[in-house]
């Protein structure tokens, strides 16, 4: 019922089961807000959300029929920004989910290490990405994969270099993960085909600059 009126709301909605296929969830994709439940199949909630605020810094809410003020204050303890006792009503939850993310941004503006291409920015501390005032939903790696190009302007990056730096640690995949990834890029940030921000170097690998598109080959 939650995810229904949400998507009604107009919210895109992951709903995970249990908190391995959450954790499975943003290691893919990284949302504006997360909502957990205490009591779940498996990891509970206090653990998955110690698990995420490894990783993110989006705002966390925990819903629950748990009313104590020891589950309450172990949510905030552990890094969840807002707590709603159930049963709830829908435009209350709708309310404190707008109000988390807006002042999830405004704290994002007033800090964070942007990085800034024309349209495009990139939130360096909390990995985010923006086109035009829209957030891009990216995966870890290929926010990981954008940083480390827009980080250095101009400069020539290899397969291999990109691949030992992004995916070395994980082991898994070879190079041709970085073409792919590279072409998911590209896909997301070029959608008018105005501007180009990461060209191909033939024989070489990859470099990134903001580019008009008359300009720039691939």
């Amino acid at each position: 019922m939650t995810a229904l009126y949400l998507k009604q709301k107009g919210f895109t909605v992951f709903t995970a089961e249990n908190g391995d296929k959450a954790l499975e969830i943003i290691s893919h994709t990284i949302p504006q807000l997360i909502l957990l439940d205490i009591e779940m199949p498996g990891r509970d909630g206090f653990e998955v959300c110690q698990e995420i605020r490894k990783q993110l810094i989006v705002p966390i809410i925990f819903i629950s029929v748990r009313k104590q003020m020891v589950d309450k204050l172990t949510s905030f303890e552990l890094g969840a920004d807002d707590y709603l006792t159930k049963p709830f009503d829908f435009n209350e939850l709708e309310a404190r989910i707008r109000a988390n993310i807006r002042r999830y941004h405004v704290n994002l503006a007033k800090g964070a290490k942007r990085l800034k291409y024309g349209d495009l920015e990139i939130h360096i501390d909390n990995k985010l990405c923006y086109l035009n005032g829209e957030l891009i939903p990216l995966t870890a790696k290929e926010m990981k994969l954008l940083i480390q190009l827009a980080q250095y302007p101009k400069r020539i990056w290899s397969h291999d270099q990109l691949y030992d730096d992004i995916w070395s640690m994980d082991a898994t995949g070879n190079i041709q993960t970085v073409k792919v990834h590279i072409r998911n890029l590209r896909k997301k940030l070029e959608r008018s085909n105005d501007v180009k921000y990461i060209h191909t170097i033939r024989g070489f690998g990859y470099s990134f600059s903001m580019e008009k598109n008359d300009r720039a080959s691939r």
